[in-house]
């Protein structure tokens, strides 16, 4: 989970302080300094933790907060709209040239996910309405460009190669390629290296200078702490770049490089990958970023998930389906389908206010995958209506789902269940009786 050590650690730091009702000066000041070794610990810039730390402690002592009726809060307030501004206090798009086409520069050492990323990002870019092709320039790493071919398949864009030319050359004729071809966004994959070297720089600005990019994107690997900045500060001092791109946001994240980037290179924080999957690419928004670490979720990008994931007609048949309850286990399916492409449970639940306190352990993402296998074993006839189900029916599904006969009993009990909540939010009650999600 991306920031989940230092979510609990202040999380921790804050529920002391919320439990404590009125709170003193040596109080706060304490929960000061528990915060300063949590930021520390999760690896950000020990100059950007000292000014942060300063800019809290000068709000969080001040006698607004000390006379206020809720002073935990209070302090909660001023530590997230200072985590906001430290991460760039508001999204920023990408520029678009004036003159088409858009050409953005994807750099970045190696294994940080720039290949990935290119990909990722025309995929985004299409879904916005745009032509984007990618242009393979890492011409060092064996099967770089056939691995861009892949994502870039994936991603239903055009790869523009010349095998193993000059990148420069690759680069400039690319660009005059997507005017031929009416392509509106050109992004080039370039190549890294393990470490920063005079060679890697010089065959960038060259690129550079060939093909004017309009955006020059760095990708930060999150899991390197506060090691990206010292990477962000060399490329940014060599090219100039025009923002930063955070990947590997899904991993075991500590948080350095996204607390730490913005304020020493002075260059925003753009786009985020936060997982495998090619469309798991987010724009960055640092307030929104600030809740998640402290734990308050981030509904705003759940809401934005589910708009670009839910078929409105289905929607509206389900919605229908609720008042007549009808739901059937064909509903079901669309629904996993639909959730699915939002991501993981475990995902679309950290987004929820609150949801630190839920063990993520006990929650098994694979039961969504069997309960499908199960309601695919089954007939139609079955799915409609599943009271038709006896024992060697259930037999025979087991082994065509690979389950079993109590897995197969399991969902239809959940499913039994949630058809009988629907039926009492339709009648305007709970009632005592909670049932159990299935996941």
């Amino acid at each position: 989970m991306a920031f989940g050590n230092l979510s609990m650690r202040l999380s921790h730091i804050f529920g002391k302080l919320t439990n404590r009702g009125k709170l003193t000066e040596i109080e706060i000041k304490e929960a000061m300094r528990e915060i300063r070794i949590a930021l520390l610990e999760a690896d950000v810039n020990f100059q950007v933790v000292k000014d942060l730390i300063n800019k809290i402690s000068e709000q969080a002592v001040g006698e607004k907060v000390l006379k206020s009726l809720t002073p935990g809060q209070q302090v909660i307030k001023i530590v997230h709209e200072e985590l906001t501004n430290l991460m760039g206090s508001k999204s920023h798009k990408l520029e678009v040239a004036s003159k088409l086409p858009t050409v953005i520069m994807i750099c970045g050492l190696q294994g940080a996910g720039k290949t990935t990323f290119a990909a990722k990002l025309a995929k985004l870019l299409k879904v916005q309405g745009k032509n984007p092709m990618l242009v393979a320039c890492d011409i060092y790493r064996p099967a770089a460009i056939n691995q861009l071919k892949v994502v870039g398949g994936n991603a239903g864009v055009e790869v523009y190669d010349e095998g193993k030319s000059k990148p420069q050359k690759i680069a400039s004729n690319a660009v005059s390629y997507a005017l031929k071809k009416n392509y509106d966004t050109v992004i080039i994959d370039t190549a890294g290296r393990l470490h920063i070297n005079d060679e890697l720089m010089k065959e960038l600005k060259e690129i550079k200078k060939q093909t004017k990019p309009t955006e020059i994107l760095l990708t930060v690997d999150s899991m390197t702490g506060q090691d990206a900045v010292t990477v962000a500060t060399a490329f940014n001092k060599e090219l100039d770049i025009t923002g930063v791109v955070l990947t590997k946001l899904d991993g075991d994240t500590r948080g350095g490089a996204a607390l730490s980037v913005k304020a020493v290179t002075g260059k925003p924080i753009k786009l985020c990958s936060i997982g495998e999957k090619i469309d798991d690419i987010e724009i960055f928004h640092p307030d929104r970023m600030a809740s998640r670490i402290l734990n308050m979720g981030d509904v705003l990008t759940l809401i934005e998930k589910a708009q670009s994931s839910f078929d409105e007609s289905e929607a509206k048949k389900l919605e229908k389906k609720f008042k007549e309850n009808s739901f059937t286990l064909n509903d079901y399916l669309v629904q996993v389908d639909q959730m699915r492409k939002m991501g993981g449970v475990k995902d679309i639940l950290k987004m929820i206010p609150g949801a630190g306190k839920i063990n993520f352990n006990d929650i098994d993402e694979t039961q969504f995958e069997r309960n499908k296998a199960i309601i695919l074993s089954m007939t139609n006839k079955e799915r409609e209506n599943p009271n038709l189900l006896k024992g060697s029916q259930k037999k025979r599904i087991a082994i065509g789902s690979g389950t079993t006969i109590q897995d197969v009993n399991i969902l239809l009990k959940q499913f039994t269940q949630s058809k009988e909540l629907m039926k009492k939010m339709r009648g305007g009650g709970l009632g005592k009786g909670m049932f159990k999600l299935p996941f």
